[in-house]
């Protein structure tokens, strides 16, 4: 499934399908992989172009050094879709993570983005919004500083990746909860947020992004995973209060709009609810034609 391009000197896993006026580019969240979006991938390449890609370092691609800064990443993507030829500008989807590489993106190559899909990004107001003890700056770990990985700490990730991959083909399925669950790849997303700090710093100083049709995506429930991390009271205040940013991003741009998906985690959105990542990109594809 997919194939390997050779983008700049480093192989990056991707596949496209589909055919349609505006590309559309999933770009995961951290320690995600491309494949985390075949269920959205294949409805939307229903009517449009789809594509989606491992970025170096994570899933299928080749191993690279993490952290990685936000031009690398962007400067990654711009090089991946001149190589293949996607043709701009493209409506780009982003989860967690990937929701603050997507604007950074639109920051540095305004004229390439036709619309976003923003699921539960990662943004600048952040801290903003929260109460002190969950501010970023507050519970940023140290970049070298891990989680013990223990037996235990697999099982429970292994019996949440497998709730929350239950609608994928098996083959599929079993494919992706052992590449998540891979010694070379569980730790990826700790690696590719340990400089979140930098990557908020990016975004706020980075320039003003285009005005393009906007949609966020947030969810309203507590996943077992998220909570070997914070208490559920903890999340509970997290997402009352992420919930208010993703309004206000929403609100500040000129065709944006917040949907939130109940029975959603922070987590689990792109693999359990394909229908409203795809429902969201047909409804930017036909406000950005308008436009």
């Amino acid at each position: 499934m997919g194939r390997i391009v050779q983008v700049g000197g480093t192989r990056l896993w991707m596949l496209e399908s589909g055919a349609g006026r505006h590309p559309v580019v999933f770009v995961p969240g951290a320690g995600g992989v491309g494949l985390d979006f075949f269920l959205a991938h294949e409805q939307v390449a229903s009517f449009a172009t789809s594509l989606i890609y491992d970025r170096a370092g994570t899933g299928w691609s080749a191993d690279l050094a993490l952290p990685r800064s936000t031009t690398e990443v962007t400067d990654e993507l711009r090089a991946l879709l001149s190589t293949i030829e996607l043709r701009s500008p493209h409506i780009l989807v982003g989860h967690s993570l990937g929701g603050a590489y997507v604007r950074r993106y639109a920051q540095r190559f305004p004229d390439e983005v036709a619309a976003m899909v923003l699921i539960e990004p990662l943004h600048e107001d952040w801290n903003a919004y929260m109460p002190e003890h969950l501010k970023i700056r507050a519970n940023a770990a140290p970049d070298d500083s891990l989680p013990e990985v223990t037996e235990d700490l697999v099982a429970h990730f292994r019996r949440s990746f497998t709730e929350t991959f239950s609608a994928f083909p098996r083959p599929l399925r079993d494919l992706l909860i052992d590449k998540h669950l891979s010694p070379d790849r569980l730790l990826t997303g700790f690696r590719e947020g340990s400089n979140v700090l930098a990557i908020l710093d990016d975004l706020r100083v980075g320039g003003a992004r285009p005005d393009v049709p906007l949609i966020v995506l947030s969810g309203t429930d507590i996943d077992a995973a998220q909570k070997v991390f914070a208490s559920e009271d903890q999340l509970r205040e997290q997402i009352a209060a992420s919930g208010r940013l993703f309004s206000e991003i929403a609100a500040k741009a000129s065709h944006g709009e917040h949907r939130l998906l109940p029975g959603t985690t922070h987590i689990n959105i792109p693999m359990v609810r394909p229908d409203a990542i795809a429902a969201a990109v047909q409804d930017l594809a036909t406000r950005a034609q308008e436009l």
